[in-house]
């Protein structure tokens, strides 16, 4: 089965966010969590992770007039998506252009170096696993 490529918009990161750091947690929580950063009302938050709960990006559970919500996706798939929408939109889906394009920005030695050692382990790995 393919992984999904879940896209937040900036405002669903936001909210996601606050998710992880409190979860599970009510909407007036994340409203607070967002109130030194967004402006927002209760009433928007709330709009907000109803609609993400729909989209499949949370879940609820309800414990009589109270909505707790829980992430229904990982840090690492909302990273993923995200990755995965700059490289469409930037380098029309291609990995190694958009790779150059980083090399070429400036990395320290030391960066250089801890991505070569990401590529061995990765190279390794592949092996081990008969993978290419």
């Amino acid at each position: 089965m393919a992984k999904k490529n879940y896209e937040l918009t900036e405002g669903e990161w936001a909210i996601i966010t606050a998710v992880w750091d409190n979860e599970p947690c009510a909407a007036p929580t994340v409203q607070e969590e967002l109130a030194s950063r967004k402006k927002w009302t209760y009433s928007t938050v709330k709009t907000m992770m109803d609609r993400m709960a729909t989209k499949g990006l949370l879940r609820t559970e309800r414990i009589r007039n109270l909505i707790l919500y829980r992430s229904a996706i990982t840090r690492r798939q909302a990273q993923s998506g995200e990755i995965m929408r700059a490289v469409k939109r930037a380098f029309d889906g291609a990995l190694t252009p958009m790779m150059q394009f980083m090399l070429d920005n400036n990395l320290t030695h030391e960066q250089l170096d801890e991505l070569e050692t990401l590529i061995k382990k990765k190279r390794v790995e592949s092996a081990a696993s008969g993978t290419k």
